[in-house]
């Protein structure tokens, strides 16, 4: 590895787990590819988002006249946000631990992400995603560095599905979540840091 992809993994905690591009003209750091990929998430059921009209403040009788062509501060402008009522989404996450070594990540890196994970929308909470939370965080670790298990075997270990006549899901009680934790494939462990 270059001294410049090798400085930017040691310094940046981003580019030493997720990787980066780093092609410049005058330092051309190249490429490294990070150890941590994950998927996009996708709802478990469909979901039909709500448009929704904003207002911004309205303009009260003492502030005066703005020049003509004065677009700044408009007041009584209205808006429109969209909203899903509730879904519930799942990801996938993939660790490579070969890309680890070539970034120099530790433990300490891994436990941080996973602390991530837990947490990120209880510390960065908006209007837009309102109570959103992480309620599933499964990892199955290999013995392995080449793997012990397909991925996907493991992935079909843990269901989804809507409760029984629940037609339109608004709380996670209306999901089930089901584990299968049982004669897990030899070299292969299951750590739950959030679920049941």
């Amino acid at each position: 590895m270059s001294d410049g992809r090798t400085w930017m993994c040691e310094e940046f905690f981003d580019v030493r787990m997720f990787g980066a591009v780093m092609s410049m003209k005058e330092s051309n750091a190249g490429q490294v590819r990070g150890p941590i990929q994950l998927t996009f998430a996708r709802s478990i059921t469909p979901i039909t988002p709500l448009d929704i009209a904003i207002v911004g403040p309205a303009q009260n009788s003492k502030q005066t006249t703005r020049a003509e062509g004065d677009e700044s501060d408009k007041f009584g402008t209205m808006g429109r946000k969209t909203l899903v009522p509730y879904g519930l989404y799942r990801a996938h996450g993939f660790f490579n631990p070969h890309f680890a070594k070539q970034t120099g990540v530790i433990d300490e890196d891994l436990a941080l992400f996973w602390q991530a994970l837990q947490v990120m929308w209880d510390t960065d909470r908006s209007a837009s995603r309102g109570m959103m939370s992480c309620r599933g965080l499964y990892i199955f670790s290999h013995d392995s560095s080449l793997g012990n298990a397909p991925t996907h075997t493991l992935f079909e270990r843990i269901q989804v599905a809507r409760r029984e006549g629940v037609v339109a899901p608004r709380s996670f009680g209306d999901y089930v979540v089901t584990v299968s934790a049982a004669a897990l494939p030899e070299g292969v462990s299951l750590t739950t840091l959030v679920g049941a």
